[in-house]
């Protein structure tokens, strides 16, 4: 059997990616730092040249690289000394104020339901009792499980001091030299290939500029709007909470859900009564219609096109396949294989196989 040589273009790159795919699955734990460091220079890239630029013949593009660096490091540990109290705060008040509220919900739940001719026997001591000690003996295992990956020599510890340190250097060097990788990669295109890869790659960046630009913008003020709408309710971590729902949003759902049940939590422990429980309906619900029906059209558009149960898809098999990292990268790699996806779809309409 004779193959065209259409055929074998397609069968080589088909080869290819799947090469490529094979070697992320089995080299993922050593690659992830470098997609990290990848998926950042190409999303800071364009401020190190816009500074570059600016500042051409007075500021080099080293020092441009250096200041973004800075910058995105400053903005990590601001990220982190935002979380950290949230932790600092609400743990040990959870193990302190759990026993209370299952008073108040056995006292009040009881006669609730007796009210209307139901008797269910709960035994909220029994569970009380339980989940207190499964807390506290979690609690401690997690506490020297830390404490002995942080011995010389934990794996913990060195991989977080390892991705440290690796990511900053890879990604130093990827902005720096950011035009000559993307220049490398392209010279290994055929020539009669170049038009439809440039145009490929043009909208792929169009659609990933457009999402990561909208995205950033949405959880910045979905960021301000939590953190707003719960110290009007009055409480005392709005803004950590509300900050940190509206940029975990980058991961769609799974960030909303967290922040959701950190607002719920801290409002269970601060106010004890069912006003945590009208806080999270009316602020995180609001949120959630004004975040879907206006800011992420608006903002985000249409662009990408990825139907919710696609979104879900993606970043479950993403998180399989590649980890945490895999989560982070779902929806901008979702986003470019549906471009090549529309751009199949269109050419196969168009081919004699389908009017045939």
């Amino acid at each position: 059997m004779q193959f065209t040589t259409s055929q074998k273009r397609v069968s080589a790159w088909l080869l290819i990616g799947f090469l490529a795919f094979l070697a992320l699955w089995l080299l993922g734990p050593v690659l992830t730092p470098f997609v990290i460091a990848a998926v950042l220079a190409y999303a800071l890239t364009p401020l190190v040249d816009r500074l570059d630029e600016v500042g051409r013949g007075r500021m080099p593009r080293l020092l441009a690289v250096i200041v973004v660096e800075l910058l995105l490091i400053l903005v990590l540990i601001g990220l982190v000394l935002l979380i950290a109290p949230i932790l600092v705060k609400e743990v040990p008040l959870v193990r302190e104020q759990l026993p209370v509220l299952f008073d108040r919900l056995n006292a009040s739940l009881t006669p609730w339901l007796e009210q209307y001719g139901i008797y269910v026997p709960l035994d909220l001591d029994s569970l009380k009792t339980r989940l207190l000690e499964y807390l506290n003996d979690n609690y401690d295992a997690a506490v020297a499980s830390v404490l002995s990956s942080l011995k010389v020599g934990g794996s913990l510890a060195i991989i977080v001091v390892a991705y440290t340190l690796l990511v900053p250097v890879a990604l130093f060097y990827l902005l720096l030299d950011w035009e000559t990788f993307v220049a490398r990669i392209v010279e290994l295109v055929p020539p009669r290939a170049r038009p439809a890869f440039d145009s490929f790659t043009a909208e792929a960046d169009q659609v990933l500029g457009q999402y990561l630009r909208g995205q950033l913008l949405v959880m910045l003020t979905m960021g301000m709007y939590y953190s707003t709408g719960l110290a009007l309710f009055g409480l005392d971590l709005a803004l950590p909470i509300g900050l940190f729902t509206g940029l975990a949003m980058f991961v769609p759902y799974v960030g909303f859900g967290i922040g959701l049940i950190m607002a719920l939590l801290a409002g269970l422990l601060q106010f004890a009564s069912a006003k945590a429980l009208v806080m999270v309906a009316v602020v995180y619900g609001s949120g959630q219609v004004i975040e879907g029906l206006y800011l992420t059209p608006k903002l985000v558009g249409t662009r990408i096109g990825l139907h919710p149960l696609l979104v879900i898809f993606a970043l479950l098999a993403f998180a399989q396949l590649f980890g945490f990292v895999g989560v982070l990268v779902a929806l901008p790699a979702s986003a470019v294989l549906l471009v090549a996806i529309r751009r199949l779809r269109a050419g196969y309409i168009r081919s004699n196989l389908y009017q045939s």
